[in-house]
């Protein structure tokens, strides 16, 4: 089984507290991102102990995780999930209100505007989910370039055509219920145009001509790329 990059990472520091508090920080976004999804609220750095807990499960979840498993990231978001009503359950806490103007009156309001509570909420909130995305994007800027891809070229070879994109969505399906072949395809670093050109009966010219695009589909949908996967259209 192929191990993803960041998986890689993970084995390499998770001996190393120093190297560990670097990548605690590096993923402060993905750790408030967890924690706002399981306590349904706005939490903030430096006042809310349940931020504490979430940075706690995640080294735990550093030092724990095995990528033969599933990858790091899913791994994390149920480490602190756990975590968390773990927590709650021990100190019968279920939530803490926090203003929203003393929220935005930290470093996180760079770049929002002043608005009105259920504004701020939306604007914060779309923040950050948009550094997640950018962390994500770096992440797979650097996966793609052991490919030899990078993003000129994807946009390039998106497909334009409904008939082309329907192509790609139904190669992308086909792989996706193939993890034998996904594994094949990472470990070869080659995309398998034989054998889906067989089962689908598509000529592997076609193919071809998307192949970088397939390749990039195909490892945000198999790795820790939660936020981008959401956000692209596979057609």
């Amino acid at each position: 089984m192929s191990v993803s990059p960041l998986d890689d990472r993970i084995g390499k520091i998770k001996n190393d507290n120093e190297e560990i508090a670097r990548f605690v920080e590096e993923y402060k976004p993905f750790i408030a991102a967890c924690v706002e999804k399981s306590v349904g609220r706005y939490v903030q750095y430096g006042q809310d102990d349940e931020l504490s807990i979430g940075m706690m499960a995640f080294v735990e979840a550093i030092k724990q995780h095995d990528p033969q498993k599933g990858n790091f990231l899913s791994f994390a978001r149920h480490v602190i999930k756990r975590r968390l009503q773990d927590y709650y359950r021990k100190e019968k806490k279920h939530s803490r209100v926090i203003l929203m103007r003393d929220y935005l009156n930290g470093e996180t309001n760079e770049g929002i505007p002043d608005l009105g509570i259920e504004e701020a909420a939306d604007a914060f909130a779309s923040a950050e989910l948009s550094q997640y995305r950018k962390l994500e994007i770096e992440m797979l800027k650097k996966e793609l370039e052991n490919w030899g891809i990078n993003f000129f070229q994807l946009v390039k070879e998106s497909p334009k055509h409904k008939k082309s994109r329907k192509m790609c969505g139904d190669i992308i399906r086909f792989m996706l219920s193939n993890p034998s072949l996904v594994e094949t395809m990472k470990s070869k670093k080659s995309l398998p145009l034989a054998k889906i050109g067989e089962n689908l009966g598509i000529s592997q010219k076609k193919i071809e001509r998307v192949r970088k695009y397939l390749i990039a589909a195909i490892i945000i949908s198999t790795g820790d790329y939660e936020y981008l996967r959401s956000f692209v259209d596979w057609g």
